[in-house]
């Protein structure tokens, strides 16, 4: 400002005079619509040269451009320019819908721009954002600091060193350094985009989340948060971590005030926990944050972790939720001692200390589901599994790999101690076939009941039960075949050495004849309901991994 200027202004605030109304206008001035002078105490009109024509405003001052009225403690006009300069207590109502404050304004008419600084303040009746420096579009209402801004919405206040408001939409972008804070919720990044009516924040860039109450930190660089109603939408591969677990998708979106949430587009659920954890893969899981339940679809794929040996299972529908809720509307049978009794006793349950567990999980498996591990491999139409008892239950036709072992019947159950298999038990129709080396002769044993015991991962010993049935390859120690026995008994025990038959015991009411190897039709030899299934035998977990 020039010294003439400043002293021109000195001068009207001294010698002006008070008014009642406008001064005479030219509604044609080629700079733009004209700035109204619409009250002020005192004010002083000078004419200087063609481009200054100045009128000074004291008290109370209120001019007006269109819909947008002024308010200041004292103002400059200029004329010809079209130029408002505006000190004190500035107001800018523009059409009662924002509000604008500062301690200083330059408003140039023309371009119907103003330059606020010092405390500056914007209100749109939902949101206030304040500022040293705004500058304010009034055509298209747009606001804009590039120093460092804040804006208090509700509960939420949100900082950068860059903001563009947006009065028609109420949105607000900020950029650089950007911090949203409300009651849940810390979020940080690079660029953000909140609007004040519906309080949704959008991002565009790489954002963090980080839910204070769950104790949640969410990566993402696309999506939004309805802060109000606690929804969200994440892409681009978004990641969401908290002290059980963390989840990664493609896709996501979840409900914080209901609990469910979608995870789509290669999902993958990896616990924390080391000793009862587990891995989920899938292009489609749902979950109920409030139940502690998750549903699989579409290619999935649960680990368990095992120490070296994870166990890898696929099905079309994966199931995971707490054993201690199951139990409140389902007997779920404790068979821990089933193989020894043959009797199912007792069932599952829990005090309130014990559903708090890490234990406190189960898994369902339903149709085409596969089981691969170092020690053993599976198919079947479903499984159950119990993180607190530690079995496998395989249902409808289901049969198991153990080495050159097949085993199959109605119903096994799978024994897991130390993470290895302890025990299997089978029941009804169930059935051992043992592959006998490269040949083509397999020892076989079948009987009512089942129950295999394992020693280090492997087969140590197996008992029929109920009619029981069994062919035997006896070898010598070279290793040739002595010749094959068929036998039938109440009970038989096979014991292995390296997996491999060894003995064979027999108990009560024994019926059996060894027949040489070459006079013998080795395949009537093969008892009723013989099948060797190698082809459904999954052979590796890429196999698991690449399931369709």
């Amino acid at each position: 400002m020039t010294s003439r200027f400043i002293l021109l202004v000195l001068f009207s605030f001294a010698f002006g005079f008070s008014f009642a109304q406008r001064l005479p206008t030219d509604t044609t001035s080629p700079e733009g619509k004209r700035i109204d002078i619409l009250y002020a105490d005192k004010y002083n009109y000078q004419k200087i040269d063609s481009l200054n024509e100045f009128v000074s405003l004291v008290g109370k001052v209120k001019v007006q451009q269109d819909n947008v009225i002024f308010y200041a403690d004292s103002a400059v006009l200029n004329r010809q320019l079209n130029i408002l300069e505006a000190f004190g207590n500035v107001h800018i109502n523009d059409a009662d819908s924002i509000h604008t404050y500062a301690q200083y304004l330059r408003y140039l008419g023309k371009e119907k721009k103003a330059f606020l600084q010092k405390k500056v303040r914007l209100t749109d009746g939902k949101g206030v954002l304040t500022t040293e420096e705004l500058e304010y579009d009034a055509t298209v209402k747009i606001g804009t600091y590039l120093k460092g801004g804040k804006l208090v919405n509700k509960k939420s206040t949100l900082t950068s060193q860059e903001g563009y408001y947006y009065g028609d939409t109420r949105d607000v972008i900020f950029k650089r350094k950007v911090v949203m804070i409300d009651p849940d919720n810390k979020i940080t990044g690079d660029t953000l985009q909140y609007n004040t009516g519906t309080e949704i924040a959008t991002f565009t860039s790489p954002t963090v989340v980080y839910n204070i109450k769950d104790k949640r930190t969410i990566k993402t660089r696309e999506g939004f948060y309805d802060m109000k109603n606690k929804k969200a939408e994440l892409y681009k591969r978004s990641v969401i971590e908290d002290s059980a677990a963390i989840f990664t998708a493609d896709e996501m979106a979840f409900d914080d005030s209901t609990g469910l949430g979608e995870f789509r587009g290669n999902a993958v659920y990896r616990s924390k926990d080391t000793a009862q954890g587990f891995d989920m893969i899938a292009n489609n899981i749902r979950t109920n944050k409030k139940t502690n339940s998750m549903v699989a679809t579409q290619k999935p794929l649960l680990l368990i972790k095992q120490g070296v040996d994870t166990i890898y299972i696929t099905a079309d529908t994966l199931y995971s939720a707490k054993l201690s809720d199951l139990t409140k509307t389902r007997a779920v049978p404790q068979i821990r001692d089933h193989a020894a009794n043959d009797t199912l006793v007792n069932k599952i349950v829990f005090s309130d200390k014990e559903a708090e567990d890490s234990s406190d999980k189960f898994f369902e498996a339903y149709y085409n589901v596969k089981v691969f591990s170092d020690s053993l491999q599976a198919v079947g139409d479903s499984l159950f599994y119990s993180l607190k008892d530690s079995v496998f239950r395989l249902f409808k036709k289901p049969i198991v790999w153990a080495q050159e072992n097949q085993i199959s019947g109605d119903t096994i159950y799978l024994y897991i101690q130390n993470k290895k298999p302890e025990r299997l038990y089978v029941f009804e129709n169930s059935m051992a076939i043992n592959k006998v080396d490269s040949s083509n002769y397999f020892n076989q044993l079948r009987g009512t009941t089942l129950n295999a015991l394992f020693v280090d991962g492997k087969i140590n010993s197996m008992r029929a039960k109920g009619n029981a049935e069994n062919v035997y390859y006896a070898t010598d120690e070279d290793k040739s075949f002595i010749g094959v026995n068929k036998s039938t008994a109440d009970i038989i025990d096979v014991f292995f050495e390296d997996s491999k038959p060894q003995k064979v015991v027999f108990l009560r009411n024994l019926d059996g004849t060894t027949f040489p190897m070459r006079l013998t039709n080795h395949d009537d030899l093969k008892i009723r309901g013989f099948k060797w299934h190698d082809a459904l035998r999954p052979k590796s977990k890429y196999e698991l991994l690449t399931f369709k």
